[in-house]
């Protein structure tokens, strides 16, 4: 879906089309998924979050015209994520991790690769990552969702891509 179709079943979706809520759902609920999972890292919790978001945007639509609804809805899914992360305890769920969805890749042990590459980035540049390479948002887009500087985010996802870049050749990062 390109930005004008996305932009069509968002303006539709705002009116009470359920048809156009079900092609924007079915489009996005895996990127915003992998996002929420990321910062959350608790599975149920991710549905949670993603489920609010969806039945937050069809019961009670913006009232102001959206420009840009792909950066909307991840801004939306990711401010409920950390919402949720800061309210609760310090802990990891390791079982809640087994199904974590990696960046696409052949085979099961690249992926797992891939997942704990993921997992040794700081949460921000996880984040920013993330955002960029599966929820398709641009540098500007992340910048202003997240308050960071332009330049920060270019030079964290930089950062970032070096790091996975060492883990996943194996070396140290």
């Amino acid at each position: 879906m390109n930005k004008a179709e996305l932009q069509k079943a968002f303006d539709a979706t705002c009116s009470g089309d359920l048809k156009a809520f079900e092609e924007i759902y079915n489009q996005l609920k895996t990127p915003m998924f992998t996002i929420v999972l990321r910062i959350t890292q608790d599975w149920s919790l991710a549905e949670d979050i993603l489920q609010d978001v969806f039945v937050k945007l069809y019961q009670s639509p913006p009232k102001s015209p959206v420009k840009n609804p792909r950066a909307y809805l991840f801004q939306m899914v990711h401010n409920l994520a950390i919402d949720n992360v800061r309210k609760q305890p310090r802990y990891v769920d390791l079982e809640s991790l087994e199904d974590f969805p990696a960046l696409p890749a052949d085979d099961f042990s690249t992926q797992l690769d891939i997942k704990l590459a993921m997992k040794a980035l700081p949460l921000q540049e996880c984040q920013i990552v993330s955002l960029h390479i599966n929820g398709e948002l641009k540098f500007r887009e992340i910048a202003d969702m997240l308050g960071t500087p332009l330049g920060t985010v270019l030079w964290k996802y930089q950062k970032a891509i070096e790091r996975l870049r060492q883990l996943l050749s194996g070396g140290a990062a």
